[in-house]
């Protein structure tokens, strides 16, 4: 397991925490054991689900377990996730929200479902590359986002979710065809006028949709039933779009300067304080927030900010809060790591012993 860094140190490396291994024998003989808990390796299982997916379980979660009870887990645990003891955290919510990952992650006992994660392709036109960032959610610690480039939109997906927004939610849309036009920097200090700024783009992305919905309308009525469909340009569906958005995108770099600088509006909460003071560029956007088990979902307008080529924030303006997000740089394999095709073959092995 990749563990992202203590909140909120979001430029640290990701921390590496072994969950099994497989002992591969002569006689095509294998064992498989759970590294779980503190009592060293024990007994586990692994058992094929279906393509690029597999699950493991512990057969002896009697291993996972702490003389002290469940206390003492709850406080090793906070101390490995969190890099702190209770008695570190003073916000009544944060406890709250602490208690119930702990709760939740707790209960499976290292009996987890593993899906493979395919990476979101790249292209010469994204603003960055895309890939997997670490990002600051508030009293939620830090998570791990996949930034994906599509057209006009760009995508934030959650990989590692948290009791409100759950993993593979879009946490934030970033409208590439809008960008802002920050103030200078003593009015960006005003919470209020970048609110002003913000809901105008808002307003007027409002009336585009509204506008192509009703040329779309007029359109589909004046076209014959039995007529065909117009040819798509070459490039396939959305490639004109794309085009577009990506010239936009390109044309507002280049008449912005190579970088501007960047302050929190005065009563913007931000978990990390030591953000970049200088931005390339800013985008109107939206943000995923909901209540305690996804309930009462809605997309609130927000503002995404390039930082560089490895980092980025969003500001959420109905919380009043900033998140700041770290490209993770690590290759995900360590020296004695198995290739794709080999661990494959791997559970293909332990899996026909099992039947």
């Amino acid at each position: 397991m990749y563990l992202p860094p203590h909140d909120p140190h979001v430029d640290d490396p990701m921390r590496f925490k072994p969950l099994f291994r497989i002992h591969l024998m002569e006689r095509k003989c294998a064992t498989v054991e759970c590294m779980y808990g503190h009592k060293g390796p024990h007994n586990g299982h692994i058992q094929i689900v279906k393509k690029d997916e597999f699950s493991t379980k512990c057969n002896q979660t009697d291993h996972h377990r702490m003389s002290g009870g469940r206390q003492e887990e709850f406080r090793t645990w906070l101390r490995e996730e969190w890099g702190r003891t209770l008695e570190d955290i003073f916000h009544e919510h944060m406890q709250e929200l602490i208690l119930m990952k702990f709760i939740y992650t707790s209960q499976y006992d290292n009996c987890l479902t593993y899906r493979r994660i395919y990476l979101p392709p790249s292209s010469p036109d994204d603003l960055i590359k895309p890939g997997l960032f670490k990002g600051t959610y508030g009293s939620h610690g830090l998570e791990i986002v996949m930034l994906s480039f599509h057209g006009k939109k760009a995508k934030g997906t959650k990989i590692t979710g948290d009791p409100n927004i759950p993993a593979g939610q879009q946490t934030v849309e970033i409208d590439l065809a809008h960008p802002l036009q920050l103030p200078d920097i003593e009015n960006l200090r005003d919470f209020s006028e970048l609110s002003r700024i913000v809901l105008e783009v808002q307003e007027q992305v409002r009336r585009e949709e509204q506008e192509q919905e009703h040329q779309q309308e007029e359109e589909d009525c004046s076209q014959p039933a039995a007529s065909q469909p117009a040819a798509k340009p070459l490039g396939g569906e959305g490639a004109e779009g794309e085009e577009t958005a990506a010239g936009a995108a390109g044309t507002t770099q280049e008449k912005a300067p190579a970088s501007q600088p960047f302050v929190l509006p005065m009563g913007v909460i931000s978990r990390n304080e030591d953000y970049p003071r200088t931005c390339r560029i800013c985008f109107y956007g939206t943000g995923l927030i909901a209540g305690h088990g996804f309930t009462s979902p809605e997309r609130t307008p927000g503002v995404f900010v390039l930082f560089d080529d490895d980092r980025f924030g969003f500001i959420w303006l109905e919380l009043k809060s900033f998140s700041l997000y770290s490209r993770i740089k690590v290759s995900f394999q360590n020296a004695e790591a198995p290739s794709r095709e080999a661990f494959d073959e791997m559970l293909k092995n332990i899996q026909s012993l099992a039947t």
